[in-house]
């Protein structure tokens, strides 16, 4: 996996600018990749694997959150257990899923005209959803109903397809659900730790053998810059959302969608 200190730097902060946004962070590394000729064999464990850098930030920035769950579980709290429990359902079918279509997804990886497709119908479904659903019903995560929980994990599985985000399939999927737009991405948030971890470790038990010490050093490089762009990220995406919703970020996946699919074509 040769590429220049500048190009892992570059896709580091792709990583951690698109990791928790609903824009697809893959897709974006996809495309940058291609953009910068970043192109190997292990490329496509790079993309995977860098993407735990964006979930530590979300263990950081949430912490307290995560221990007063774990307190909650031994005192047996009602709603410690619903939080556990959804974010467990959340993660279950992708987890299922994943080990069914592992193969394909990799070689749709080595695909940029599927995200630009991908990036496009995910922006027109997300307009959609933002003027359909005006009324949410689940406030919090905790008041999640399993069906719920497990429906969106389910509505997961699509962010398989690079291009169709894993934090955008869950969050209009809690939406159209009836989940409050900021629950919905935090539970994106929460979700993406076990879905990341599994995708993640499952690639390097798959590939892990396989890669030298400079591709660890890329992977090890990646990680720490996308790391500490998510921690600002993922604020910053809060409040947004909180103020604007989700209408701009599905305005920017059609138009990056339609100039990488032009570019793409047009090559």
């Amino acid at each position: 996996m040769e590429a220049s200190l500048l190009t892992i730097i570059l896709l580091g902060i792709v990583e951690g600018l698109t990791e928790f946004i609903p824009v697809s962070s893959t897709g974006h590394l996809v495309l940058a990749g291609e953009l910068l000729g970043f192109d190997s064999e292990a490329a496509g464990t790079f993309e995977i694997v860098i993407q735990l850098g964006a979930i530590l930030a979300v263990i950081v920035l949430y912490w307290r959150r995560f221990w007063n769950v774990f307190l909650g579980l031994g005192r047996r709290d009602r709603d410690s257990i619903a939080f556990a429990r959804n974010i467990l359902l959340g993660f279950l079918p992708s987890a299922a899923i994943g080990l069914l279509v592992y193969d394909m997804v990799k070689r749709m990886l080595d695909a940029p005209i599927i995200v630009a497709v991908a990036l496009i119908v995910g922006g027109i479904a997300i307009l959609v959803l933002e003027k359909w659903n005006r009324n949410p019903t689940t406030p919090t995560v905790e008041a999640m109903s399993w069906k719920t929980a497990l429906g969106i994990g389910f509505i997961q599985c699509l962010s398989m397809i690079p291009g169709v985000s894993r934090s955008g399939a869950t969050i209009m999927g809690a939406i159209g659900l009836g989940v409050e737009r900021k629950s919905a991405a935090e539970f994106s948030f929460f979700v993406a730790v076990p879905t990341m971890l599994a995708a993640s470790g499952y690639d390097l038990f798959k590939t892990g053998a396989s890669l030298d010490s400079g591709a660890w050093t890329t992977i090890a490089i990646g990680f720490v810059v996308s790391f500490i762009v998510a921690l600002v990220v993922i604020k910053w995406f809060i409040g947004i959302v909180s103020r604007h919703g989700f209408a701009p970020f599905a305005w920017y996946r059609i138009v990056i969608g339609t100039v990488a699919l032009v570019w793409l074509l047009a090559r």
